[in-house]
């Protein structure tokens, strides 16, 4: 089938100028002080490492302890308690800093405020609470940080980013300003607390399903990973700018794997046309390919394209966010700023990925890492894919999209070990298996609620030199040397 990115660009320029995708709501820092605007890196989960004594426990103790202590997912599913000292909050990077490790701190009143604080004059907010274990707890938080603000999108494309096209070319014409219900989380000490709040609040309760919409007509889970991801704003006219360069040099890559993404998943084809995938990741490919043409020398050691599991990786942005402009700008801030050595050319960082998950494997299973070896089998042999695209290529979507909430929240790096947590679930098939490639090639389907218990568990044992090259090895550009 041919693709015209003339006809595509007419279409969202059509769509865009209607109005609707600025409809949705956005996060709004309100401006605060610039110091805490540097990217956010991921927190170590827990304040201290478990004892000696637990950190002697066999692969299946882990197992059945971290099973009963995972959060309850999206879509409202069973309630389960937490390991104590596991709700981590996220700590500020400086520039050009790695992450700053914090420990978590205890839950506030405010978690387990009166629902009286809701407001009943929205018809989204008639749900009975007692529908989604933490319906009324997200209700709280949003009804306490929501205010109007406009969100405008100026005619000409900012300089430099987020992603301008030639200076050559204008926008799409004059997008009106519209005023939307955006979340507004106030002063520093106020931001810190909100976000601490909203990170415990995934890690425990998990995001409502998109039956549950926020007061503004959003989901819940889009809104939130806008906060995570610090997307407080979006330009349309950069956008489109993008979009009208046409064919960028990754185009034929590109068409390569948008057919196939998350093929087998029909809910993601009928929500998400392949002319959105492609339009957006030809465009990520033109605004670094229009930064290379800036004057001044380039800003970072990142050398940004197209590669290989990029299309899964925007897969959830165009399902997850109400419109392809905002899937693309959130899509723009993960990659940029959470795993940028994932889609470096040489893919440099999901191979430190691979070998820091055989580190990881051994330290928490020997005997499982020791059959795995025996029978020549690596993390690059079988666990490539899910280490390059964070396990979205694991179905089902729905699983992928609770498990990329607890990666958003508290650092990519651990889907490591999430992977390793998958490991330790299929345990005694791959141990009394003759050949577990045989079952390696497919992974069962992914259960997010029991890997993230696993993953908290194993994670407070990890040595904290180890934590921290994990930790790292998403961004750090000596990870390519």
């Amino acid at each position: 089938m041919t693709h015209s990115l003339n006809l595509s660009t007419a279409l969202l320029e059509a769509d865009l100028n209607s109005g609707a995708p600025r409809t949705s709501t956005s996060p709004n820092l309100a401006n605060p002080p610039a110091a805490r605007r540097s990217p956010t890196r991921p927190a170590q989960p827990g304040p201290s490492r478990s004892s000696a004594a637990a950190a002697g426990a066999g692969a299946g103790a882990v197992v059945g302890a971290a099973t009963a202590g995972a959060g309850g997912g999206g879509g409202g599913g069973e309630q389960r308690s937490i390991p104590p000292s596991t709700s981590g909050t996220v700590g500020r990077r400086k520039p050009g800093a790695g992450p700053h490790i914090v420990h978590p701190s205890s839950s506030s009143a405010g978690d387990t405020a009166s629902t009286s604080a809701v407001a009943s004059s929205t018809p989204s907010q008639q749900y009975d609470p007692t529908s989604h274990p933490s319906l009324a707890a997200w209700q709280r938080f949003f009804a306490r940080h929501q205010g109007l603000h406009p969100l405008a999108n100026s005619r000409k494309p900012e300089s430099g980013k987020p992603g301008a096209g030639p200076k050559s070319k204008g926008g799409a014409g004059e997008v009106p300003a519209k005023t939307t219900q955006v979340t507004y989380l106030g002063s520093e000490a106020a931001h810190e607390e909100a976000m601490r709040r909203l990170r415990k609040m995934i890690l425990t309760h998990g995001i409502p399903g998109d039956e549950f919409p926020t007061p503004t007509g959003s989901t819940y889970r889009s809104v939130t990973w806008k906060l995570l991801l610090e997307v407080r704003s979006v330009s349309a006219d950069s956008y489109l700018s993008l979009v009208r360069n046409g064919r960028s040099a990754a185009y034929d890559k590109i068409r390569n794997d948008t057919f196939r993404t998350l093929a087998t998943d029909q809910g993601f084809k009928r929500r998400v046309h392949e002319d959105k995938l492609i339009r957006l990741l030809n465009a990520f490919v033109w605004k670094h390919a229009d930064e290379h043409n800036e004057d001044e020398p380039p800003s970072s050691h990142y050398d940004f394209s197209y590669v290989q599991g990029m299309n899964v990786l925007a897969a959830p942005f165009l399902y997850v966010m109400p419109s392809e402009l905002e899937a693309f700008h959130c899509f723009s801030r993960f990659i940029e700023v959470c795993c940028p050595l994932y889609v470096q050319p040489t893919l440099a960082g999901v191979h430190q990925g691979l070998r820091l998950l055989d580190i990881c494997l051994e330290l928490a299973d020997p005997h499982l890492y020791n059959y795995l070896r025996s029978k020549n089998l690596s993390a690059e042999i079988y666990a490539f894919p899910s280490v390059l695209t964070l396990c979205a290529c694991t179905p089902p979507l729905d699983q992928v999209l609770q498990l990329w909430d607890f990666l958003l929240a508290f650092g990519v790096h651990l889907n490591v070990l999430c992977v390793v947590s998958q490991l330790l679930l299929m345990r005694d098939d791959l141990m009394h298996n003759p050949s577990p490639m045989r079952l390696l090639r497919n992974f069962p389907p992914l259960e997010a609620q029991p890997i993230i218990g696993i993953t908290v568990t194993l994670v407070r044992d990890l040595p904290d030199s180890l934590y921290e090259e994990l930790v790292n090895h998403t961004f750090d550009p000596r990870a390519m040397a």
